[in-house]
């Protein structure tokens, strides 16, 4: 057992370190980091050596191949006037003209009362309160695919005149099947005032060239065969910083790792941190990893992505008892709001493993409504974090992690079939089986 849990000194080091913050600002300062182009190597570069001086061996940067998209100009016409739109990434290229259809939510049963076939359908980011589960972009996306939408305008529900992204597209087949935009609420609003049953023109141009993405990574502690892997992921939408999404998960994860690094000699389990590449267009770097590695071997996953914003934690444990009860013990230790959701979260990094079976955590920070708010905008920008929130909230995650690699903590696993259950239960399998994404057979196992 360590007695890293009776230790306090570090504590104050991390409150007053400077690491994770200075690494934020190098990453907003990258500009472009999107997946496989040359900003999203600069910020694994950026990882790498940020982890090594951290402390850490092995710090490296494992490739591997990816589908790439490289935006151009992309626009929509009511009329002969020009909408301000942005098209969402992997998005084929394309220009189609259709009756414009605004669907408001965009929720399975407005796709089940109207008719889409041929027709340019807009839906909102948001999700009605009465739907007791959030509906992802890309299940909206698959519903109008599949019912024959010419194309598809998603709307942001927050107001500031910011068009959202997020990328389409699945693990088969990395670009989208019809053409996808983005528009502002304002944007929005007035097409459904005075377009919506009127014909519009929408027109993406982009590239799709084969390219390179990679993992960052670095590892703490004995050689032990049992490993703890901390993540987040380096890359982000082209159009914004990604100050929240995620360099701010990957800040902390750097400032976890200078903490550990100096009672590295306390650690019972091996520590490994990974800063994925190509997280936003479909978990790419995280699937890599989880079907490179021996799976049996990872104890739990502490991933982290999209914190800082606020103080509170929000910390999804997919219903890992015993990861319920490391979130329990870590709030009572530190008398410090923490949020704790069994839900399973199937859209990061711990995903990939979890489905598996593995035990996870997905640590974000809390929100007060549904959606990103300005997330997946151009306003994911430096300014809107706090480094006050940063240190508190890489405090917390080094004594989670601390805790999670203690020797004396046991961590089980669940079946699959559990899991799948789970996301049946929770009505969240109906989308990932639209999307593409549900990963298991009729009996609940993986297929491989």
């Amino acid at each position: 057992m360590t007695n890293l849990s009776e230790q306090t000194d570090w504590i104050g080091d991390v409150f007053t370190s400077d690491v994770g913050w200075d690494l934020l600002e190098d990453l907003v300062d990258v500009g472009n980091r999107m997946a496989g182009q040359p900003g999203e190597r600069e910020g694994l570069e950026l990882v790498r050596d940020a982890l090594a001086a951290a402390g850490c061996r092995d710090a490296r940067i494992d490739e591997f191949d990816i589908q790439g998209w490289e935006r151009g100009e992309s626009r929509l016409y009511a009329g002969t006037h020009p909408e301000r739109t942005i098209a969402l990434p992997r998005s084929p290229a394309g220009e189609v003209s259709g009756e414009l259809v605004d669907l408001g939510y965009g929720v399975p049963a407005d796709f089940e009362e109207t008719d889409v076939e041929g027709k340019v359908v807009m839906v909102s980011s948001d999700t009605p309160d009465d739907v007791d589960r959030f509906i992802h972009r890309t299940e909206k996306y698959y519903y109008a695919v599949d019912n024959g939408a010419a194309a598809f305008v998603f709307r942001n529900h927050v107001e500031g005149c910011l068009p959202p992204t997020g990328s389409v597209g699945t693990d088969d087949d990395p670009i989208g099947d019809i053409p996808a935009v983005g528009v502002s609420a304002e944007v929005g609003s007035r097409l459904a005032r005075r377009s919506d049953g009127d014909e519009v023109t929408v027109t993406v141009e982009c590239a799709t060239p084969e390219t390179t993405s990679g993992n960052a990574m670095a590892e703490l502690g004995p050689d032990t065969d049992e490993e703890v892997i901390v993540s987040s992921h380096v890359d982000a939408h082209d159009i914004a910083e990604g100050a929240m999404d995620n360099g701010a998960g990957t800040a902390s994860i750097v400032e976890v790792a200078n903490a550990l690094a100096k009672m590295e000699d306390e650690l019972d389990t091996r520590v490994r941190f990974i800063a994925y590449g190509s997280e936003e267009v479909g978990l790419v770097g995280s699937s890599v990893e989880a079907d490179r590695v021996d799976r049996d071997a990872i104890k739990a996953i502490v991933n982290v992505d999209s914190n800082v914003f606020g103080r509170t934690l929000s910390l999804s444990t997919h219903g890992f008892d015993d990861l319920t009860a490391a979130a329990e013990r870590l709030e009572s230790r530190f008398d410090h709001p923490v949020s704790t959701d069994e839900g399973q979260v199937p859209h990061s990094d711990h995903w990939p493993f979890v489905v598996h079976g593995v035990p996870g955590f997905m640590v974000a920070g809390e929100t007060d409504g549904r959606g990103r708010g300005w997330g997946h905008t151009e306003a994911d920008t430096l300014e809107k974090l706090e480094g006050r929130n940063l240190r508190e909230q890489a405090i917390l995650l080094t004594a989670l992690v601390a805790d999670v690699a203690d020797g004396d903590t046991t961590v089980a696993r669940r079946d699959p079939s559990e899991i799948a259950a789970a996301l049946e239960n929770e009505d969240k399998a109906t989308g990932m089986k639209v999307i593409g994404d549900w990963p298991y057979d009729d009996d609940g196992n993986v297929a491989e």
